[in-house]
This record gives C-alpha cells, structure tokens and sequence, in this order.
C-alpha cells in the first residue's frame, strides 16, 4: 500500500513538472460535457490540478498501458459535484497528460482523507 508521503512526493514532482513543461488535456467527450456544465476552461482545470493535495488521492501508481509511464487518480469537488481526475506524469521533458477530468461515475473512496 502506498504512504501518504509518497503521494506528497509524487504532488510535488507533478506540480513542478506542470510549471515547466505545462499539462495537455485528451480531448475526451466526456471531459468536454463535464467542463461545459461546471462552465469552466482548460485552465481552470489546471489550477485545480495544481492544487491537488494528498487527501484527494484515490489510486496510483498504475502501469499505463496507452500512454506509457503511470498514472495516478484523484477526486476533488467543484460546485457540489464529485470531479474524477487521472493524470499521467508524462515522458521525460514533456507536458503531464490529464486524461480525465470528468464527473465521478461512482463513490470515490479516498484513501487519505481525514
């Protein structure tokens, strides 16, 4: 089971990596339908990424078999709604890729949250 310092770590590492080399969005309809209802932009979507704390982890690292590296899950809520994100690290020197950013499909279950 992963510590909660390790997800501390990987946060830091992420928001570093964003800062430098940006985060790309897969456009998937799902994350379009969910950014239109919460009427919000691409970069508001980053600045609750870049505001991810460890209490919103729910499951990583997972071998990403799509885009290579890991990918990592959290859950955040905006206007009332449970938000679903899974972010990939992304390729040495390269942007950090969101591929989800969509309205939880089920209960998250957070591992860390107090």
């Amino acid at each position: 089971m992963i510590a909660e310092y390790e997800v501390e770590n990987f946060l830091i590492d992420l928001k570093e990596k964003i800062k430098v080399y940006d985060l790309i969005f897969v456009e998937r309809e799902k994350n379009q339908k969910t950014m239109a209802e919460l009427e919000i932009f691409q970069s508001d979507c980053k600045k609750y990424i870049l505001h991810l704390k460890v209490e919103n982890y729910l499951k990583g690292p997972v071998k990403d078999s799509q885009y290579g590296n890991e990918y990592w899950e959290f859950g955040i809520e905006i206007k009332g709604k449970e938000i679903y994100i899974k972010l990939n690290y992304g390729q040495l020197n390269k942007p950090v890729i969101c591929i989800s950013f969509h309205f939880a499909e089920h209960r998250i279950k957070y591992k860390f949250k107090k």
